[in-house]
């Protein structure tokens, strides 16, 4: 009979508990979108895992960086116990994004926390660049981002600058020591993707601080 008695009360835990955490896991990617900082935080000190994934395999921090929820953002960034270097399946991550945004608070609390500002291919500063946000360049330089980082094709900073980014961007990557000379895998270099974007003042950027470069002849 106690026997009984004892399997009918984990049953009944089970029960009550199973359906306690389905309804933490739904309000807490809910309360990420609407950027709700407290419920999230509440349900954190309730000993939610801040390391869930939402069904689509996507970790909580970087649904909160992508929407953008920048409360819910800074609550999973603070709590000690949040990677916050999950990678998605093409490899992006957290600082990424954000620095895709052009978010520099949030940048710097991610790279506080160990956010990894160089990797293989793709980069924080890849991102940056992309959007011409000065700020972000400058941040991820200071913190050491290599400025000719290559992407899977060879693609670098300078080249998404020149391409998508801004001519100011260009200016100061270029400023920074890029090097406008490197070609991707399909042989172009960053005047090349200025010139098919139609970017003409970052063509001519790039064409005078090559020229720049170049030794003066002797008279």
């Amino acid at each position: 009979m106690i026997k009984y008695m004892k399997y009918f009360i984990y049953l009944f835990v089970f029960i009550a508990f199973f359906p306690a955490k389905a309804g933490s896991y739904e309000d807490y990617f809910v309360a990420i979108k609407q950027d709700d900082s407290r419920t999230v935080e509440s349900l954190l000190k309730r000993g939610f895992d801040p390391n869930a994934r939402d069904p689509k395999g996507v970790h909580g921090l970087f649904v909160a960086v992508s929407e953008p929820s920048p409360k819910v953002a800074g609550v999973l960034i603070d709590w000690p116990k949040t990677d916050v270097e999950p990678r998605t399946k093409e490899d992006e991550s957290p600082l990424m994004i954000v620095a895709l945004k052009g978010d520099l608070e949030l940048a710097r609390r991610l790279v506080a926390r160990g956010a990894h500002v160089n990797k293989t291919g793709w980069t924080a500063l890849h991102y940056a660049a992309t959007n011409g946000h000065l700020t972000l360049i400058r941040f991820l330089l200071e913190q050491n981002a290599y400025i000719d980082a290559e992407a899977p094709s060879g693609t670098t900073p300078l080249m998404m600058a020149a391409h998508y980014g801004t001519p100011e961007a260009v200016k100061l990557l270029l400023d920074e020591g890029a090097d406008p000379m490197l070609k991707n895998l399909q042989g172009l270099t960053a005047i090349d993707f200025a010139n098919r974007a139609n970017r003409k003042e970052s063509s001519e950027l790039i064409a005078a601080f090559i020229r720049s470069r170049q030794p003066r002849g002797k008279w």
